[in-house]
């Protein structure tokens, strides 16, 4: 199996469509900056249908231009923009619930 095709709770609850997987992979590595090419690979999707959603999310101020590295552009996460602060909380308290029911789970395993 696939890391792509493994099912997050994340896309569980908001659906596994390019846009959410695109999200998910920046909040994600939210310190970090990443190339185009890297973001579609790391989201499982290509890079064309990444470009469709591209300019939209520009416009929406979600991510946001970090560096060049020769002729890579380097893009990030767009941690200032009110909503995507909202994102970031709803998504680090979902993947804590995950990690939560696991824990709970081993531990009654174990029992």
């Amino acid at each position: 199996m696939n890391f792509h095709d493994e099912k997050t709770l994340f896309r569980t609850l908001f659906g596994d469509t390019p846009k959410i997987r695109v999200l998910e992979y920046l909040l994600e590595g939210r310190e970090l900056d990443h190339s185009i090419g890297d973001i579609a690979e790391g989201a499982g999707i290509n890079r064309v249908t990444l470009f469709r959603m591209w300019n939209e999310m520009g416009k929406a101020q979600i991510i946001t231009h970090t560096r060049d590295i020769g002729n890579a552009k380097l893009y990030k996460l767009n941690v200032n923009n009110s909503y995507v602060k909202i994102l970031v909380d709803l998504f680090d308290r979902i993947i804590n619930v995950d990690f939560q029911e696991e824990k709970l789970k081993k531990k009654v395993l174990v029992q």
